[in-house]
């Protein structure tokens, strides 16, 4: 039922998403969440590394949990690995449910947990050089709503 991918190379946001929504046009709601590199800001570059062995199974694990909580009928995580550029998409979730508030959240709990709970190490490119990002404060009290 989940589609768990890890992707190495550009992601196709738009092919993906009307895949997704094919394959559940029974489902009354579809959410879906695009996070993308961010312009401005002085931003030249993105670079999420990860560690093989524990991403993906972290990944599946994730989508696991989140079908456990809400009944539904498909769930899409595919994030991206490797250097990124303003405007290029990082991470793509889908939930598909019979009623719209489980894709909702559904969609809202695996992207917070993804955030702060991720197996990923980020760092963005300025012109002073780069630099290593944490999770914010915002992203640990969004993930301690779930608790």
């Amino acid at each position: 039922m989940a589609d768990v991918r890890l992707a190495e190379s550009a992601l196709d946001p738009v092919a993906e998403i009307a895949a997704f929504n094919a394959k559940h046009a029974t489902s009354g709601g579809i959410v879906t969440f695009l996070g993308q590199v961010r312009e401005g800001g002085g931003v030249e570059a993105l670079e999420l590394k990860h560690y093989g062995p524990m991403t993906l199974p972290g990944m599946v694990e994730l989508a696991h949990v989140t079908q456990a909580r809400w009944p539904l009928e498909g769930l899409l995580i595919v994030h991206r690995s490797g250097v990124m550029h303003p405007g290029d998409p990082i991470v793509l979730v889908a939930a598909a449910a019979r009623h719209r508030r489980d894709a909702f959240e559904a969609a809202d709990f695996a992207m917070d947990h993804l955030k702060s709970e991720s197996w990923f190490w980020k760092r963005e490119k300025t012109e002073a050089g780069w630099r290593w990002i944490e999770p914010r404060e915002q992203d640990h009290d969004d993930l301690a709503r779930w608790r």
